[in-house]
């Protein structure tokens, strides 16, 4: 019998039923096999063989790895492929094609990364795979790149088979069970693995092999990595919505297998490899990967409080509940708002010579930022305030990225690469180096980091403890939705939106703003990223409850007055600065969305 010949109801579905024991560990739909996943399973397979011969063979022609990882990468791209074939040869067709989509969500990057040894890999930070002891220019790649590269190629291909099955799953598993709390804990992980995955791999004082992070490295290498920070939590945030218990704790197995990968050798080579070090980096993708694999054998499906489970101790262990919630959104809400106080107040730039250091005046605007979010993460400790206020800092963290982005933009456009002194790695010169010149990045710089950082786990918590609030709620408010009379002012505000944050919000002489069409650049990063909240928290608006609605309306108008504070704050920096079009699209933008926000509370109506 296949997946779409089976009926809900039936027994041989294996779905995990509350408060029975058939509710096991990893235990989804035994029974059926489609053709479609055996083959999807073949060329997991198939990749991972791949992925093992090419650890095995030299990647770059004459070099060599810096340690003997041959082992530990062949266990790495094995252990995902027994773990697909057991779930197959098992029957558990759901979790099959969650481990497959995990894996493959995540074979980009991984792509990515070994191309850069293609690229150049002199500049790749792969010492499991290579590493130079001398001076080499674009290294020719070596016969174990190949397999490599046919690996994940085999990887993705077998996502696409999986992808039917796992929709397949889903629609014959029904509705969300919104009780599942458990798989609320992934996305946290996934946030944790991401920013991980854009720190340093490792620590290093050879001079050969220099630790960067995701953005000071090569390109090629620089992609793959953001491709994974931001693959990553979005896997398990697409493996939490799926109403298939199975297909979720695959995805959840599969992208922290696939996580485990790229971040268990650095932190190898760190223990292992002279002059290098463990960095902090590689130990959060580990952990999260970890944890994720760890929450795959949790019970997923929530019993009610007068059931009684048995068969799954897991089932018996319980998720915090509303009240630490709503303390981890405002605690690390005000921990975001603290630091991103303390990046606008430290300095930013640090003169490595004579010359004083000038500041941005952009860090104003990341001052405002750090008040428009702890205003209202104060009242989300308030009882009778804080859902509102929950609301209200789910769009207001956007502020942060927002002026944060300007402030590590400002840093990067002046500071130069400090020189490096051979001495410091074992390396003699006859001629000392001369005494560096320029500007280097400042304690500002590492705080508006951090800022940033705890600005988005304060967001997830935020949207976390939303679903907790409507699962704790007593009252059937889930089918009151806004009046159809409030679309008018939301896309009003949302085309505001778009040209605010399009256009310079104030001109001056010599000075040239970041734009979306135009001037891209690391501060228009910031620009996307804001707008996208607020037109994210647009969208959800129809489909919300009064309060709810009005709670995102109020954090996006918000958002767009500190786009439009950028004129005081930051334009009366500059001399001869007047307003530009984008302070008043920004300010009408903001009017228009509290009027809708207004209309939200006062013309509520009963969905049909």
């Amino acid at each position: 019998m296949t997946s779409r010949s089976r009926h809900p109801g039936d027994e041989s579905t294996g779905q995990a039923v509350p408060g029975t024991a058939s509710a096991e560990l990893l235990r989804s739909e035994p029974g059926a096999r489609p053709r479609a996943l055996v083959l999807s399973a073949g060329l997991v397979a198939a990749g991972a063989v791949a992925l093992a011969a090419g650890a095995l063979m030299p990647v770059v022609r004459g070099g060599s790895a810096g340690f003997t990882a041959a082992p530990l990468l062949v266990v790495l791209a094995l252990a995902p492929a027994a773990a697909v074939l057991y779930a197959l040869v098992s029957g558990r067709s759901g979790l099959t094609a969650g481990l497959v989509l995990g894996l493959t969500a995540l074979a980009p990057g991984r792509l990515l990364l070994d191309l850069q040894l293609l690229a150049d890999g002199s500049l790749a930070a792969r010492p499991e795979l290579f590493l130079a002891d001398r001076l080499l220019a674009m290294p020719q790649a070596g016969p174990g790149l190949w397999p490599l590269v046919a690996g994940h190629l085999l990887t993705l291909a077998a996502g696409a088979f999986a992808a039917g099955a796992a929709r397949d799953e889903a629609e014959l598993a029904g509705e969300l069970d919104g009780r599942r709390r458990w798989r609320l804990l992934g996305p946290v992980l996934g946030v944790a693995g991401g920013v991980g995955l854009l720190l340093a791999p490792f620590g290093s004082g050879n001079a050969y092999l220099l630790a960067k992070n995701a953005f000071e490295g090569p390109t090629v290498a620089m992609a793959g990595y953001l491709l994974l920070a931001a693959l990553l939590p979005l896997t398990v945030l697409v493996a939490v919505s799926s109403p298939s218990a199975g297909v979720g704790k695959g995805g959840f197995a599969g992208a922290g297998l696939a996580a485990l990968a790229v971040g268990v050798p650095p932190v190898v080579a760190g223990l292992v490899v002279d002059r290098l070090s463990v960095a902090p980096g590689s130990v959060v993708v580990t952990i999260a990967g970890l944890a994720l694999v760890g929450l795959a054998f949790t019970r997923f499906d929530v019993a009610e409080a007068d059931e009684t489970v048995t068969g799954d101790l897991a089932g018996e262990a319980r998720l915090p509940g509303l009240f630490w919630w709503r303390l981890a959104t405002g605690g690390l809400a005000l921990l975001a708002a603290g630091a991103a106080a303390a990046g606008a107040l430290a300095p930013v730039l640090k003169a490595n010579g004579p010359t004083p250091a000038p500041e941005t005046p952009v860090r104003w605007l990341l001052l405002g930022a750090a008040v428009v979010l702890a205003v209202p993460a104060l009242f989300v400790f308030v009882p009778r305030l804080s859902a509102f206020a929950r609301g209200v800092v789910a769009a207001t963290w956007a502020g942060v990225v927002l002026a944060g982005a300007a402030v590590l933009s400002a840093a990067l456009s002046v500071t130069e690469d400090k020189a490096v002194d051979p001495a410091l790695f074992g390396v003699d010169l006859p001629v000392p180096l001369p005494d560096k010149v320029g500007y280097s990045a400042g304690a500002g710089v590492t705080w508006t980091f951090i800022a940033l950082v705890l600005a988005a786990l304060a967001a997830l918590a935020a949207v976390i403890t939303g679903v907790v609030e409507r699962d704790d709620s007593d009252e059937e408010t889930d089918e009151t939705r806004v009046s159809g009379t409030v679309l008018t002012p939301v896309v009003a505000a949302a085309v505001l939106a778009i040209a605010a944050f399009g256009t310079p919000v104030f001109g001056a002489p010599g000075y040239t703003a970041p734009g979306l069409w135009s001037n891209f650049g690391a501060a228009s990063w910031g620009l996307l990223s804001a707008l996208a909240v607020v037109l994210g928290l647009y969208a959800l608006v129809p489909r919300s409850r009064p309060v709810a609605a009005a709670s995102a309306l109020a954090g996006a108008a918000l958002v767009l007055g500190l786009r439009a504070a950028e004129l005081p704050l930051v334009g009366a920096e500059y001399e001869g600065s007047s307003a530009g079009v984008g302070f008043w699209l920004a300010l009408g933008g903001a009017v228009v969305t509290l009027v809708a926000a207004g209309m939200a509370v006062a013309g509520s109506r009963r969905a049909g």
